[in-house]
């Protein structure tokens, strides 16, 4: 079972480490191992800083052997190009896509302990995020409308001895057509 079907508490044990968070993010972007996001190579190699450098250097940073251009996971997302830990990131991820309701940028702000204007920005980012492809044509093609409501599945009428007796609560999800709305 992975952190996120656990709840909000595993992922914050789990990601608060932003090595864990790395490597967790390139699991999921490259399965198959790094792919350089200009020309498509697999073949690169990973760059670390010297021991007796004064600078620390980028973590989780790649350099592809067939272009020469150096990237990291986060090149070609809403995340590239921010300074907030990626740990934070999959965290506001999570907290909107599992709110019932939208999420505000202040109770981002409040949860994740950053300011207004970093979870503002990252609210913003993953909102975009979530209406482009692939996601963008998974539900309400054409611009429709997306409805998602409780329903109870068991045969008796919904009643509280019904939810106790077996009775499965589920999501379910409907596309409306625009000229229906």
């Amino acid at each position: 079972m992975d952190a996120m079907d656990k709840g909000f508490g595993a992922i914050v044990q789990r990601f608060s480490d932003e090595k864990a968070a790395r490597e967790y993010v390139e699991r999921l972007r490259w399965p198959n191992g790094p792919v350089c996001p200009k020309c498509g190579s697999a073949d690169h190699y990973r760059l670390c800083p010297r021991p007796d450098s004064k600078k620390p250097g980028r973590r989780g940073l790649l350099k592809c052997k067939a272009c020469r251009r150096q990237y990291t996971v986060t090149v070609g997302t809403v995340m590239e190009d921010s300074k907030i830990p990626l740990g934070t990131w999959l965290m506001a991820f999570y907290l909107v896509c599992a709110s019932k309701k939208a999420i505000s940028a202040h109770q981002l702000h409040r949860m994740l302990a950053i300011t207004y204007k970093s979870a503002w920005f990252m609210a913003h980012r993953i909102r975009y995020a979530m209406t482009q492809e692939p996601l963008a044509g998974k539900l309400g093609q054409n611009n429709g409308e997306v409805e998602i409501d409780e329903v109870y599945i068991g045969g008796q009428r919904c009643t509280s001895a019904a939810r106790s007796a077996g009775v499965a609560r589920v999501a379910a999800p409907w596309a409306r057509s625009p000229s229906s709305a």
